[in-house]
């Protein structure tokens, strides 16, 4: 079965592409999600990061207070997907993120 597509959908993501600066995304994501939608998306995206990185699932709970589940899902996506991957590769490639998944100037 293949995924649901929504109208607009392309729009959207034509939308997000247009963006030109963290700022630009900041703003435009706020408009769009809630404070408690943004959090979890970050969350999850933080997971993405230090799994790629090597952390186990404990280090990653204590690191970012997700649950085991949120960690396994996002562990599935990114072995088994293409998105965490893609996006992981472009911003070490970019030298945006470190390969033990820190932000090289946090």
């Amino acid at each position: 079965m293949g995924k649901i597509r929504h109208p607009g959908e392309d729009l959207f993501y034509e939308a997000v592409l247009s963006l030109k600066t963290p700022e630009d995304c900041r703003v435009f994501f706020e408009d769009i999600c809630t404070i408690k939608e943004l959090q979890s998306l970050f969350q999850r995206f933080r997971v993405a990061c230090l799994l790629d990185s090597g952390s186990n699932y404990i280090e990653v709970s204590e690191a970012t207070g997700a649950s085991s589940a949120t960690i396994s899902r996002v562990n599935r996506c990114l072995n088994y997907g293409g998105g965490y991957r893609t996006a992981l590769d472009y911003l070490k490639k970019a030298g945006i993120l470190d390969d033990d998944g820190c932000d090289p100037e946090a």
